[in-house]
């Protein structure tokens, strides 16, 4: 990676110069995290979603290959072996973006998902989940990732955000 491998979350950017050090960061990501922690990824198509998940995944050693779950909505990923020796976790990874394309509200089909119950045994990691899934806990990881129009750069923003600063949070 071109920058500090120190994890910031006061907002400033990290630029990440391709796909691979996106992953590495999310598997840097995964070292701080627990069940019941909320990953929230924001971010344009091909932004970068997917590959910060895989390496969030690779961090917690879950088992199975690491895809967008668009058309499933939410996949879940058995518990490994962490590479740092942690506790042993499950990744559930959602993608909220056809949420609400079915005719139903999207907050009753996030509701139909039971993440809130997922929550306490396992890392849960939503794209395009802002807005939506914050009132799923206290507090989230919130991951805004923006690519590069002319390059494979990423430029990615970490915060942490508790639930009464999710609705003064600027984009």
């Amino acid at each position: 990676m071109s920058e500090s491998t120190e994890l910031h979350f006061d907002g400033r950017e990290t630029i990440l110069p391709s796909a691979a050090d996106t992953e590495a960061f999310g598997f840097r990501l995964a070292q701080i995290l627990v069940a019941g922690d909320l990953v929230v990824l924001d971010g344009p198509l091909g932004a970068g979603k997917t590959a910060m998940t895989r390496g969030i995944a690779a961090g917690l050693g879950v088992q199975g290959r690491v895809s967008s779950p668009t058309f499933v909505i939410a996949r879940e990923h058995r518990p490994g072996v962490r590479p740092d020796g942690g506790a042993p976790v499950t990744l559930i990874h959602v993608d909220a973006y056809r949420l609400g394309m079915t005719g139903q509200s999207a907050v009753d089909e996030l509701d139909a998902l039971d993440l809130d119950t997922d929550l306490a045994d396992a890392v849960v990691v939503v794209e395009w989940g802002e807005g939506l899934v914050e009132k799923l806990t206290d507090g989230h990881v919130s991951v805004r990732i923006r690519r590069d129009l002319d390059s494979d750069h990423r430029a990615v923003r970490l915060r942490r955000v508790h639930s009464a600063d999710a609705a003064r949070q600027v984009p």
